[in-house]
């Protein structure tokens, strides 16, 4: 457990450490930093938990969209018990996901939102937020 003074530093550099891997494309050590019983909100979704469910979640974003995280910045509470993220995802929208409009290869710059729980070292919380009107827009639906 990290030491009080010590403690938000480490959950801004594990943070870090989750979107550094997700641009690198490494899914494995992405899920690595999550907790096996890790509860995900997703964006005008549903709730999901567990770790095999984040990594199916992985699975069909990265078939339909090809995106990195750019101008992050991270913030976390002093006990490190929470963070917070803000930043911009570049992206292409490659393959029709469920219930869009149609993919072409649009290209969109979205700012999103995520939030944090963490303990003992481990992402246990990600919930994301982002505006879906915007990303239509910009893919031209």
């Amino acid at each position: 457990m990290p030491s009080p003074e010590n403690a938000a530093s480490e959950a801004e550099a594990l943070i870090r450490r989750y979107y550094d891997t997700f641009n690198r494309g490494d899914r494995e050590a992405m899920l690595a930093l999550l907790a096996g019983d890790v509860v995900h909100d997703i964006n005008h979704g549903e709730t999901e938990t567990g770790r095999d469910a984040f990594r199916r979640f992985l699975e069909r974003m990265d078939g339909a969209y090809a995106e990195k995280v750019d101008d992050l910045v991270v913030m976390a509470t002093p006990d490190g018990a929470r963070a917070a993220a803000e930043f911009f995802i570049d992206g292409k929208y490659l393959k029709t996901d469920t219930g869009l409009p149609e993919a072409t290869g649009q290209a969109y710059r979205l700012r999103v939102g995520a939030f944090f729980e963490l303990s003992g070292g481990l992402i246990r919380r990600v919930t994301n937020y982002y505006n879906l009107a915007d990303w239509l827009r910009q893919i031209g639906a």
